[in-house]
């Protein structure tokens, strides 16, 4: 398997998606897409076009003006066969957030509700339309910890621009301090800010 390296910083929409298509075009074998850019919407673009063609995606910020979203390509010919002109999206972001209290989802067995959050979180990432932000706070943000398994997914909505707000007395009441691996840490006064602007709260 081959590892294609996409330079798209400094580029805009639809120069990305463009660089993208071409490189599918000139693969000759099975391999990895990394592209990179600087910004959220080409993630938002990117992420779409590879789901429009069944590639496994992901993506992640590296900081404020550095992305990288990978494409797994296993069949270059069927993932370039798709002809399509390359558009730009608008932000896809809503003006949602979500509360997450618990590391679990639902009353009852724990391993039953910590699978549910996790699927909950995944199918929150396909989304067409995306949440402005998510808190997390008492033991839900165990969820935003090293080692968790919803980091990956939460990677992903970060790199698209998704807000990830850790309670940060809640992060040290767990012992977390200093162990987050996505988002960044918050307080209360901004907690409440969010929950009362927004349009809408979800809280699963």
């Amino acid at each position: 398997m081959s590892s294609i390296f996409v330079n798209a910083m400094g580029d805009q929409c639809p120069i990305p998606v463009v660089k993208t298509m071409k490189a599918i075009a000139a693969m000759t074998e099975s391999g990895t897409l990394e592209i990179h850019v600087d910004y959220e919407v080409p993630v938002q673009n990117l992420t779409r076009f590879a789901k429009d063609r069944g590639l496994p995606v992901s993506s992640e910020k590296i900081d404020d003006k550095h992305y990288v979203v990978r494409m797994e390509v296993a069949d270059p010919k069927a993932a370039s066969a798709k002809e399509e002109q390359p558009g730009c999206i608008p932000d896809l972001r809503g003006d949602t957030v979500i509360a997450i209290a618990s590391e679990c989802m639902g009353n009852g067995a724990d391993d039953l509700g910590a699978t549910l959050m996790k699927g909950f979180l995944y199918a929150v990432s396909q989304q067409e339309e995306l949440p402005r932000t998510i808190l997390f706070y008492n033991s839900g943000a165990k969820l935003t910890a090293e080692g968790a398994a919803t980091i990956e997914d939460l990677k992903s909505m970060e790199a698209q621009g998704v807000e990830i707000l850790t309670c940060g007395t809640c992060a040290n009441f767990f012992g977390l301090e200093g162990k987050q691996a996505v988002g960044s840490i918050t307080n209360m006064y901004v907690i409440v800010e969010k929950l009362t602007s927004a349009a809408k709260v979800i809280r699963p």
